[in-house]
C-alpha cells in the first residue's frame, strides 16, 4: 500500500481538531496548516509512517516521544511547541471520532512494521528504588558523557539550580552564588567534616573545601562522575581535603559529619525510601549536625509524579515529592527544620541558559552523545523549565539540624522557617 495516502488522515485531523495552534507537514510533502492565521504556531514535520506507528503502538506521550527521539517527528521551534502545549487543550473526542482517526492513521501507515523503541529508551526491571535499580537509573542519566554535560553547564560543572535572584547576571555567577549560599546556610567552619550527597562532578565539594577550609566526602552512584570529580580534585590540589566515593546514601553509617549538603539528590529517592533517606542522613551526622537539603518538589497534590517520557528517557524512577513530605521525613528522623526557601524562578532561568548553550553546540553534542540523546536533552531542558514556570514543580532549600549542638547560624535575612519566594 503506498505511503502517500495522507489525504484521509489530514481531513480527519482537521475534523477532530477544528482549532489547531500548530501545523502538520507530512512525508509526502502535503501540509495541514494551523488555524487562526498560524502566527507563531510551531510546525510538526511527520517524516515517515513510522512516526504514526509509534503513536499507535503507545498512544499518548510515550508514543509521540518515541517518534520524536527517533527523529521521525521534528518541530521547527521547540520553545513555541512547549508554549503551545502549555496553553492548548485538545477537545475531547468521542468513541466514533477516535475510531475514525485511528482508521485514517492506519491507512496512512500502510503495512509498515511497528518500530521498536529508540536505543535511548530505558525500561527498568525489578522493585523501584532498590540499590541496584537506583544505580542503573543514575547511570542512564549521568553516564552519557562528561564532555557532553560540559557543553551546556558552567565551568564548575554544577548540574543544579543557579541563584540569579541575588543579583547574578551570568550562569557562572549564579552557580557561584548558589554554592556559597549553601555554605552560608550550613555555617561551615574551617576543619569541619562535610558530606556531599549526590556530589556530581564535585562542584560543591571543591568550593566548600577551597573557600571554607572544610574536609568534604562526596558520594555518587555514577562511575563517570566519580572519575571526573576525582580528577578535578587532584587538579585543584585538594586531595587532602576532598574524598570522592562511589557509594549509595544507604551505605552511610555513623561517620559523625558536622554538616551535610544534599543538592539535587532528594528527587531521586522516592516515596518508598524518603524516610530511610532522612534517617540515613541523621545517622551520618554528629549531635547538633546541620543539613541543607536542596531539591525539586511537586506543588499540586493532584499531579502525577512524572510522565512516561521522563521515566523512560530522562530520569527513570525520579519522584519529586511535596515539600511537606520531605519535611515530615526529616522530622521523623529527628531533624528540626529551621529555614526553607524556594527558587523556582531561578531554576527556570538556569534551564533557559542551559538550553541555549546546548543549542549553540548541537553538532558537537551529537558527536559526543548521539542524535537521540541530544533530542531528549533539548526537549527535557525546555519541559523542565515549563514545569517551574507553570507551577507544576518548585525547588526548595531546607535547612535543618539535629538537637545537641550550639545555636544554629542565622538564616539569610534573619528568618526562621519561611515559605517559598518563587
Amino acid at each position: 500500500m503506498p505511503f502517500a495516502a495522507t489525504g484521509p488522515l489530514r481531513r480527519e485531523v482537521a475534523r477532530s481538531f477544528p482549532e489547531r495552534p500548530f501545523a502538520l507537514r507530512f512525508w509526502d510533502g502535503t501540509e495541514l496548516p494551523a488555524t487562526g492565521g498560524g502566527l507563531g504556531a510551531p510546525t510538526f514535520a511527520v517524516r515517515s509512517p513510522r512516526a504514526l506507528a509509534h503513536a499507535l503502538r503507545a498512544p499518548g506521550q510515550l508514543g509521540i516521544g518515541r517518534a520524536y527521539v527517533a527523529g521521525e517527528v521534528e518541530v521547527d521551534d521547540l520553545d513555541a511547541a512547549m508554549a503551545m502545549l502549555g496553553r492548548w487543550r485538545a477537545p475531547a473526542l468521542d468513541r466514533r471520532a477516535r475510531l475514525r482517526l485511528m482508521a485514517a492513521t492506519l491507512r496512512a501507515c500502510g503495512l509498515t512494521r511497528p518500530p521498536g523503541p529508540p536505543a535511548a529508551e530505558l525500561a527498568l526491571d525489578g522493585t523501584r528504588h532498590t540499590r541496584e535499580r537506583d544505580a542503573a537509573a543514575v547511570r542512564h542519566h549521568y553516564d552519557v558523557s562528561n564532555d557532553f554535560f560540559a557543553l551546556f553547564l558552567d565551568a564548575s560543572l554544577t548540574y543544579s539550580c543557579g541563584v540569579f535572584s541575588r543579583g547574578a547576571q551570568t550562569l557562572e555567577a549564579a552557580q557561584e552564588a548558589k554554592l556559597e549560599l549553601v555554605c552560608t546556610k550550613l555555617g561551615l567552619r574551617a576543619g569541619e567534616r562535610v558530606l556531599d550527597v549526590g556530589c556530581g562532578w564535585g562542584s560543591f565539594a571543591l568550593h566548600a573545601a577551597a573557600r571554607h577550609g572544610v574536609h568534604v566526602t562526596g558520594i555518587t552512584l555514577s562511575p563517570a562522575q566519580a572519575e571526573r570529580a576525582r580528577a578535578r580534585v587532584a587538579e585543584a590540589g585538594l586531595g587532602d581535603r576532598v574524598e570522592i566515593r562511589l557509594a549509595d546514601y544507604r551505605d552511610l553509617a555513623g561517620e559523625g559529619f558536622d554538616a551535610i549538603a544534599s543538592i539535587g539528590m532528594v528527587e531521586h529517592v522516592g516515596e518508598a525510601q524518603i524516610d530511610a533517606y532522612a534517617t540515613a542522613l541523621a545517622r551520618a551526622l554528629a549531635p547538633g549536625g546541620r543539613l541543607l537539603n536542596h531539591g525539586i518538589a511537586r506543588l499540586r497534590h493532584s499531579d502525577p509524579e512524572a510522565g512516561p517520557f521522563s521515566e523512560r528517557y530522562v530520569f527513570p524512577d525520579a519522584e519529586p515529592l511535596h515539600l511537606s513530605r520531605v519535611l515530615l521525613a526529616l522530622e521523623r528522623a529527628g531533624f528540626v527544620a529551621q529555614h526553607a526557601e524556594g527558587f523556582a524562578a531561578d531554576y527556570a532561568e538556569t534551564l533557559r541558559q542551559w538550553a541555549a548553550r546546548l543549542d549553540a553546540r548541537l553538532e558537537e553534542a551529537v558527536r559526543l552523545a548521539g542524535a537521540e540523546r541530544v533530542r531528549v536533552w533539548r526537549l527535557y531542558l525546555r519541559a523542565a523549565r515549563n514545569g517551574f514556570e507553570s507551577g507544576f514543580t518548585g525547588i526548595y532549600q531546607v535547612r535543618a539540624a539535629l538537637p545537641g549542638g550550639g545555636p544554629p547560624p542565622e538564616a539569610p535575612g534573619g528568618a526562621a522557617l519561611v515559605g517559598a519566594q518563587a
